[in-house]
């Protein structure tokens, strides 16, 4: 596909906060890079902040969407709970954005592709629940990002994910497991009534899901596939399937399942 018609593909920001009182909307260079260099597509950042776009907007503006990772948590309101401490920060801005946006897709069979608390994101607009701390619970391991290290140490690969035998994320990978990053404090609860929990961790967190019926790409993952995406033998598959549902979606061939 000539660079000129690359399918547009809308990266979900994060607010920050530069020296004293400067915000930004901002999403890491690895988000974009695993865009524009492995899925093939033109990477637009956007504010999640609905007194700036709307969901509408977005979808007639972008061919795809990634929901990328980010420190604060979708409130818990959002799936029917109180908010504990336990529970962390949160970005209501981002909720009222993202959560509607979802389902807007799915409905649509616009490809979308979420990340970390993306892939939270994806279960609770679907109907799903969250544990607030994976730790706390018996028998889990701590599946947060380490405290201190590089961002290679960081990012290293610290456990396998397995898949459902015969399953689409088995097929798209050509592998029943593969070793992932960890990075996450949360983790789905209650999966919504759509969503298949496709990937384990070997403590049972959900760590790959799909949502059953959907006419288009919704895969999502608990890990951080766009570190070294384009080196990484699991997550360039990902990027570069998402960046075909994108491009056909951009041509007017919609929607394009992943499998």
């Amino acid at each position: 596909m000539p660079e000129q018609s690359r399918p547009v593909i809308g990266i979900i920001s994060n607010p920050h906060e530069l020296e004293t009182g400067y915000e930004v909307h901002g999403s890491g260079a690895i988000n974009t890079m695993a865009v524009a260099q492995v899925a093939g597509g033109l990477p637009l950042i956007i504010p999640a902040d609905p007194r700036l776009v709307a969901v509408n907007e977005l979808l007639d503006l972008c061919d795809g969407f990634l929901l990328t990772g980010g420190r604060p948590n979708v409130h818990p309101s959002e799936y029917g709970e109180e908010e504990t401490p336990a529970h962390g920060a949160f970005d209501r801005g981002r909720d009222a954005v993202t959560l509607p946006l979802v389902r807007a897709c799915v409905e649509r069979g616009q490809p979308v592709f979420g990340i970390c608390r993306g892939f939270q994101e994806v279960n609770v607009a679907m109907g799903g629940s969250l544990h607030p701390e994976i730790r706390d619970l018996p028998g889990r391991t701590n599946h947060r990002m380490p405290p201190e290290g590089s961002m290679e140490e960081k990012f290293a690969l610290r456990h396998p994910v397995r898949f459902t035998e015969g399953g689409v994320f088995h097929r798209l990978l050509g592998a029943s497991e593969v070793m992932t990053n960890t990075l996450h404090g949360q983790g789905i609860s209650r999966p919504g009534p759509r969503i298949v929990i496709d990937g384990r961790a070997p403590d049972t967190t959900p760590e790959a899901i799909y949502v059953e019926g959907a006419p288009g790409f919704t895969l999502s993952v608990q890990w951080h596939p766009e570190w070294r995406a384009g080196e990484d033998p699991v997550s360039r598959p990902l990027f570069e399937s998402f960046g075909r549902a994108a491009a056909a979606w951009a041509m007017g061939r919609r929607p394009l399942r992943v499998a």
